[in-house]
Parts: C-alpha cells; structure tokens; sequence
C-alpha cells in the first residue's frame, strides 16, 4: 500500500488497469503565476500550455479522462497553486501519485534533479533549476525573447518525460500498489 497519500489516492502512474494517466508539471514566474503547464498522456503526447492559454476549460480540456495525476511535489506546490489559479479542485477530481513522497518512502533522497543524475536519466537543459525557469520567464515576458521561452519549454518537457521514467524505477524498487478506486 502506498503511504502517506490522500485518501482514496496513491496507484502507480504507469500501473496497468488502472485507468488514464497523466504527468504533470508547472513553471511559475517570481510573483507564483502558472506560467508553463505539462502534461504527458500516453493516449495524447505531450501538450504544454503557456501563460494565457493556463485557464480551467483548456486544463480540463487537457485532463478529460484521466484517472491519476503523476508529479513531484504535486502535492504540496504544482497542484495547490495550480489550483487557485484554474479555479479547479484537481486534488479532489483525481488521484495523486507525488514522486517526492513515494521516493522518500523507499529512502531515496533528493530533488527531481538529484535523482535523475543517480538514475542517469537524461537532460539536455542538465544544469537548470528552477531559479533559472524564472528568470527565463522573465526575458521571455519582458523583452519577448522567444529562444528563452524555446529553452524554458524544453525544460519543462524533460521535467515532464523524466517523471515517466522515475515513476518506473520507484515502482521497479517494489511498491506495493494501493489499487482503491478514487473516493467521490
């Protein structure tokens, strides 16, 4: 059983049977907003929502027939300020299954970033963090600079893609899967 989730929640993103699931991450600028939304389908691709196109109907839109969100840190940041600024209750429509929590259960230790490199999983944004997510924003935003949004894009794809990959690692270390069905 897989501890520490909400209630009702907590099935392995990639576990077969359980329904549609979806991998999800955010960017945000200095103020809090949602700037850049990710989301990986297997049925669908990958789809990144930028700035305006950030509001319920497209998120909604973007999430129609998922069963699990899979993040890291979801809990506790992508999905609270996800939340507030769609105005959509995600933790409630949906099952979580955080990364974060999961790898601290089974002991590993360390940001998505650090755990990537023990895993080697690969990036070609290596080196980024998410202060430079801000400030490659902030040109984009202020000046217009559509190479630091390019740059920005593809660091939130791989931090995307790569939660597909850790997800099959934390599950591979021998989790148990809580397979309730999602409480109304």
């Amino acid at each position: 059983m897989l501890t520490g989730l909400t209630p009702g929640r907590g099935v392995a993103c990639g576990a077969a049977g359980d329904g549609m699931n979806a991998y999800l991450d955010i960017e945000t600028c200095a103020n809090g907003e949602v700037t850049i939304v990710g989301i990986y389908r297997e049925d669908r691709g990958l789809r990144q929502l930028v700035g305006g196109e950030i509001t319920d109907v497209q998120l909604s839109d973007a999430l129609e027939g998922v069963d699990t969100l899979c993040t890291f840190n979801g809990d506790r940041f992508d999905l609270p300020i996800l939340e507030r600024q769609v105005r959509l209750e995600l933790r409630g429509r949906f099952r979580s299954l955080d990364l974060l929590r999961e790898c601290r259960r089974v002991g590993l230790k360390g940001g998505l970033k650090k755990l990537e490199e023990r895993f080697g999983i690969g990036r070609t944004t290596r080196g980024m963090n998410g202060w430079d997510a801000l400030r490659l924003w902030a040109r984009y935003e202020n000046e217009g600079d559509r190479a630091a949004l390019q740059v920005l894009l593809e660091y939130n794809r791989e931090d995307v893609m790569n939660l597909v990959q850790l997800e099959r690692i934390v599950v591979g270390v021998g989790l148990e899967l809580d397979r309730q069905p999602r409480q109304a």
